[in-house]
């Protein structure tokens, strides 16, 4: 059955469907642009607002942080003082040195970092990293494999990189002319000023040593920090990626070099102490050594050594205990060196003469034990003289007890122990010194250096330098003066010399000393051409871990020449394993060394020969 076709196709109808759907909506595309245009109105409206916020009403904060985007600041770092010996020899300086700072980014763009590279930047670009490369290995050394990664690294953190350090500024300044002459961009440097130490390890434990800060940490460096460092300055200036805006904003604010010390060292002289020292301490296998030279008429240190010692420019691998000044921190018991300050407290008094004679038993009781001599003998009869040339600990307590306890305390006061030195290095310890109320036992131990007190070397060498003087104390000093920055030299102010003792008792004292290098058997202590005086000290470590004695601390002092002492000398050898007296452990260091700084100061040899005086009646 058919259907008729019209009920489902009418040409007319479709038609019509064809026009409604080609007709275009006016109405609606009205809205669409009145829409846009209002959309339009407000983006510039917004425009405008915030020009007006930024031109108007918060200019000054938008132009700051444009600032800040450009603005660098820099310090500028001091030079911290020379130290020189007192012949104006450098032993500490401070080298004009920088670090080389690479920017990665600016290298890969040939410095145009914000904007399009031409096609004779990207050419330069390709061979810029190893053209570098090759200069600073021209200039630095090392090869181009140690620069390249970090010249061509253009990840996070790769504008500011550190490719060397510790450069000459001069060699920079040579870097820098051979990177401008190849039209290369990407290094520039910081200053970064390297402390020299030109003598290495010599007087290391005087001088001491600056952290990885730039501060000092030991010695000298650290003691006198406020015044070396000076004080760092500031420069800011406005920058662009090619460099600083020549007509921007620039402050410099110059860094203040800081003061030169100039010491009473002598570093030919100590570098002499520092091998005599140190070849002694190897030969008889000791733990460590000190010595010391000084002027007798002024104070002046000339030399002061300690051995072990270290590096100050690897103090990270040195031992702690090598870093200190052994001669002003550990103080020791000083064994009979100690007879020569009891003897001259008991002439100054006038309670003994040197000829006086005096009968001396085998041993003498003192508290709840004897003392008796280092060598055995039953009842003997010396002169006071000969007590101290034989080093008698029993004669020295029999005349010792003719004086008061107090009376020995102030004596001993005025010769400087039980106080620090005033020598201006860090850790100086005042050594042991008991009150006037001590006990009987520890008077006697004290008399001939046995017990009961300690000192340092500093402090022992001042005060038998001393008798030596006439009996003037001088503050032993190390400092001579110092330099400012415009190079004025200012002296430095020392203690004023004090009287200690009567010039007849530092006669007699000395005498008494050149005894003990008369009867000498071994001539350990003289000195061709000059007539010395020398007393030794051996005396017994007290190890504090089992507070019980363990091994011995030997030593030799000694003044030159008698008649007019000029030079004093001290060696102290601590545990030596080879030796066991202060004549033969301590004394051929302090021969060599007397024997060596004598002539180079020119001191006058002896006119006369010592005289034999008696040590026995």
């Amino acid at each position: 059955m058919s259907r008729p076709l019209d009920r489902f196709f009418d040409p007319s109808r479709t038609s019509s469907r064809k026009r409604r759907r080609i007709r275009l909506p006016l109405a609606r595309s009205v809205r669409r642009v009145r829409a846009l245009l209002i959309a339009v109105a407000v983006v510039f409206s917004l425009a405008a607002g915030r020009a007006v916020q930024v031109q108007a009403i918060d200019a000054t904060t938008v132009a700051q942080e444009a600032a800040d985007q450009i603005t660098v600041t820099r310090d500028l770092p001091a030079f911290r003082g020379e130290i020189t010996d007192r012949n104006g020899e450098v032993l500490a300086m401070t080298a004009d040195t920088v670090k080389v700072m690479v920017n990665a980014k600016m290298i890969a763009t040939n410095g145009r970092m914000n904007g399009e590279m031409t096609a004779k930047d990207k050419e330069v670009v390709l061979t810029a990293p190893q053209r570098i490369a090759d200069l600073l290995v021209r200039f630095l050394g090392g090869t181009p494999a140690d620069y390249l990664p970090k010249l061509t690294a253009t990840g996070k953190g790769s504008q500011a990189g550190v490719i060397a350090a510790r450069v000459p500024a001069a060699t920079f300044r040579e870097i820098a002319q051979a990177m401008s002459d190849a039209n290369l961009v990407g290094l520039s440097s910081v200053s970064a000023p390297t402390r020299v130490l030109p003598n290495g390890s010599l007087a290391a434990n005087v001088i001491g040593y600056i952290n990885e800060a730039g501060a000092g940490a030991g010695g000298l460096e650290y003691a006198l920090n406020s015044t070396l460092a000076g004080k760092a300055g500031k420069e800011v200036y406005e920058n662009s990626p090619n460099g600083k805006i020549p007509l921007g904003t620039s402050v410099l604010i110059p860094a203040q070099n800081g003061l030169g010390y100039q010491l009473t060292l002598d570093a030919g002289l100590q570098w002499q102490v520092e091998q005599i020292l140190a070849e002694r301490v190897r030969q008889t296998k000791a733990d460590a050594g000190m010595a010391i030279v000084t002027n007798i008429k002024t104070g002046e240190i000339l030399a002061l050594a300690n051995v072990p010692t270290f590096d100050p420019a690897n103090v990270a691998k040195a031992d702690p205990k090598a870093l200190g000044l052994r001669a002003i921190t550990d103080p020791y018991t000083p064994g009979s060196v100690q007879k020569t300050l009891t003897f001259a407290a008991l002439i100054d008094q006038g309670l003994v003469k040197a000829t006086d004679v005096v009968t001396i038993p085998g041993k003498i009781k003192s508290g709840d034990n004897y003392v008796s001599d280092a060598w055995a003998h039953g009842k003997i009869k010396l002169l006071a003289r000969g007590i101290v040339a034989k080093s008698s600990n029993i004669g020295t307590i029999e005349l010792s007890r003719k004086m008061t306890k107090q009376s020995l305390h102030d004596y001993l006061v005025a010769f400087g122990l039980g106080a620090k030195t005033g020598l201006g290095l860090p850790g100086e310890s005042r050594g042991i010194l008991p009150a006037a109320d001590m006990p009987d036992y520890t008077r006697d131990g004290i008399a001939f250096g046995g017990s009961g007190i300690a000192v340092t070397l500093v402090q022992e060498a001042a005060a038998i330098g001393a008798i030596a003087n006439g009996g003037v104390y001088n503050a032993p000093h190390i400092l001579a003066s110092h330099t400012t920055a415009d190079g004025k030299v200012v002296e430095l102010p020392t203690a004023a010399p004090r009287r200690v003792v009567s010039e007849h008792t530092s006669k007699e004292v000395v005498s008494m000393m050149e005894s003990v290098v008369m009867q000498s058997a071994t001539h350990t202590f003289t000195v061709d051409g000059y007539r010395t005086g020398a007393k030794t000290g051996t005396s017994k470590k007290l190890d504090p871990k089992c507070n019980c004695f363990r091994g011995l601390v030997t030593s030799t002092i000694g003044v030159a020449p008698v008649e007019d002492p000029q030079v004093l000398v001290y060696v102290v050898v601590d545990n030596p394993q080879r030796g066991s007296s202060g004549s033969s452990v301590a004394g051929p260091a302090y021969q060599d060394i007397m024997s060596l700084a004598l002539p180079r100061y020119g001191v006058t040899p002896s006119k006369t020969k010592s005289p034999t005086l008696p040590i026995e009646p």
